[in-house]
């Protein structure tokens, strides 16, 4: 656990400025369980296609929406408005929070929700759960070779869903 605000890519930073990796929030989580919450803020689709980690309650932050957008060539992202009400299902503003998406971009939006609305201490799990990509593009493994994260730092994962850790949003 550190501040390792300057080394950070912009879209990892939170307004707390609090970062830990995957292994870090691991080893938190077993010091104190009853008071420290892991939050995987990824989508289900996630969840069932590449693992989550047992012991974190599966909040979704954001939804893919099924539009194509011609002008930036993909499916784009939208936030989802209940997400901190969800939150607040399970966790009180004096946990400590840590929240956790693929690589860190997601669960900093997530980190900055909470904080916003009252949580004290929200730390974003730097490395997600599948970790940072190989961003070299000669690399014919660009995209693929992670280095770090939850899955490949040999913390527990499972494909396994546990739906009673799962809070999906309402649909109106």
């Amino acid at each position: 656990m550190s501040n390792m605000n300057t080394d950070l890519p912009e879209v990892k930073k939170t307004s707390q400025g609090l970062y830990i990796t995957s292994i870090e929030a691991y080893e938190k989580w077993q010091e104190n369980p009853e008071s420290v919450v892991i939050i995987d803020v990824r989508t289900p689709e996630e969840y069932l296609f590449v693992g989550h980690p047992p012991i974190a309650w599966m909040i979704p932050v954001i939804a893919q929406v099924y539009t194509w957008d011609d002008e930036n060539k993909k499916f784009p992202m939208t936030l989802l408005p209940d997400f901190v009400a969800r939150v607040s299902q399970i966790a009180k503003p004096e946990d400590t929070i840590m929240t956790m998406c693929r690589s860190g971009g997601r669960s900093a939006i997530a980190a900055n929700l909470l904080a916003q609305a009252g949580f004290k201490t929200v730390y974003n799990i730097i490395d997600g759960m599948e970790g940072d990509v190989n961003g070299d593009s000669e690399s014919v493994a660009n995209q693929q070779e992670q280095p770090n994260g939850w899955k490949n730092t040999g913390c527990p994962w499972t494909k396994k869903l546990t739906p009673e850790r799962l809070l999906l949003p309402s649909i109106s």
